[in-house]
């Protein structure tokens, strides 16, 4: 599907997701996040621990990317 979101990043813990997500809708672009699945199964542990994607629309990655990418004051 066209309009599915996309990974923009993949980041450790669930605050560090919710960080970017905030600096994401603050600048106007809908974003979620979710537990990846890059861990699973990792050391036979399963759980709600581990990395978190950080997702777009398509249409927003190419701005969301430059909005993570701008230098900070």
């Amino acid at each position: 599907m066209e309009d599915e979101p996309v990974v923009l990043d993949v980041v450790p813990t669930e605050p560090e997701a919710e960080l970017l997500c905030s600096l994401l809708r603050n600048s106007g672009i809908k974003c979620g996040q979710r537990l990846s699945n890059r861990a699973a199964g990792a050391l036979g542990v399963a759980g709600s621990v581990g990395p978190y994607e950080v997702l777009v629309h398509p249409q927003d990655l190419e701005a969301a990317r430059e909005l993570l990418e701008a230098p900070t004051e």
